[in-house]
């Protein structure tokens, strides 16, 4: 039973511990940041009040999707856990246990496509990457028209 505690504690409430203080700190950086640029931006402008809050809604979104999918999924192993635990002689273990293992372990999976869908930047940054696209970006500005081949 010790165990089990040590483990829920150390490896789930510690971790949504840190997800909340990380994020919390990512929050509170992102608002003094809107703050300086609000205040270099001209008094009428709107437009970029606009996006630098819709820039921090969406990293709210965020943190709050990534810490509620890792709660999500990891709660039922450790609910699974402590009911072998309290049982000495567990009816069929195996096929849920690993069920909820696989639940698991299959938010490492999820969540690069969480930041990779939510977060504008890292969408960006990822457009970036994908060679077909600056293939063809550099094919189009390259190509000359037949007009422009003739005068030459």
């Amino acid at each position: 039973m010790f165990y089990f505690i040590w483990n829920f504690v150390a490896f789930y409430v510690i971790i949504l511990v840190i997800f909340v203080f990380c994020y919390w700190r990512i929050i509170v950086v992102i608002r003094g940041q809107a703050r300086v640029m609000a205040s270099h931006a001209a008094h009428g402008s709107s437009a970029a009040q606009n996006q630098l809050s819709e820039i921090q809604s969406s990293v709210i979104k965020t943190t709050i999707f990534v810490s509620a999918c890792y709660a999500i999924s990891w709660l039922p192993t450790y609910i699974d856990f402590l009911i072998i635990t309290l049982h000495f002689n567990p009816t069929d273990v195996g096929g849920v246990y690993y069920g909820f293992i696989l639940l698991a372990y299959s938010y490492m999976g999820i969540n690069p496509f969480i930041y990779a869908t939510k977060l504008d930047p890292v969408r960006q940054v990822l457009l970036r990457l994908i060679p077909c696209k600056k293939i063809s970006e550099q094919a189009a500005g390259n190509v000359a028209s037949p007009i422009e081949l003739a005068i030459t």
